[in-house]
């Protein structure tokens, strides 16, 4: 099963000052002013059981919501990747009988997708100096959408809370 409520784009409203600045980037993100394509602002949210079928569904709908957003393809390419990645972390390390949630935003010239499960344990953060393994069948997924974001200008942020595990993606969309 599937749910979502999905805001589209919209822009900021016409009463904000030109060169206001905007909340919503990443801690350490330069700021973005109200001044050109920052002003597009939209979120898209899904629930899903962690089944393998859910991942190409959720795949295909965010790059629906992609499509109605001005997003480099290199960007959208980016976390089109990371949606699978993460979501199919999520088929597989969620806990017996709990929900993935998956959100995607524009606010601010930024993205910023979620992948949040019911987890029993935070992903290690990768760190790209160390070696994978080569004959692992797995384990490099997270590491890929890591240096994926960096190489764009974005960032990878892994969060334990009391309930679940989010893993968040921001990256620039211009």
């Amino acid at each position: 099963m599937l749910t979502t409520a999905t805001l589209p784009a919209r822009a900021i409203p016409s009463g904000a000052p030109a060169g206001a600045v905007v909340a919503g980037a990443p801690v350490g993100a330069p700021p973005v002013t109200t001044a050109g394509p920052s002003r597009v602002r939209g979120s898209a949210h899904w629930v899903a059981e962690p089944v393998p079928a859910a991942v190409p569904l959720l795949r295909t709908r965010v790059r629906s919501v992609l499509a109605g957003w001005p997003v480099r393809a290199e960007v959208a390419d980016v976390l089109l990747l990371a949606v699978s990645e993460l979501a199919g972390n999520a088929v597989r390390h969620a806990a017996a009988g709990g929900r993935m949630r998956i959100g995607l935003t524009f606010d601010g010239g930024w993205l910023r997708l979620e992948v949040a499960d019911q987890g029993v344990r935070p992903p290690r953060l990768p760190d790209p100096a160390e070696e994978v393994d080569p004959d692992s069948e797995s384990g490099r997924g997270l590491l890929i959408v890591q240096l994926l974001a960096v190489e764009a200008g974005g960032e990878l942020h892994v969060l334990a809370g009391e309930f679940d595990v989010t893993v968040r993606v921001f990256l620039p969309a211009g």
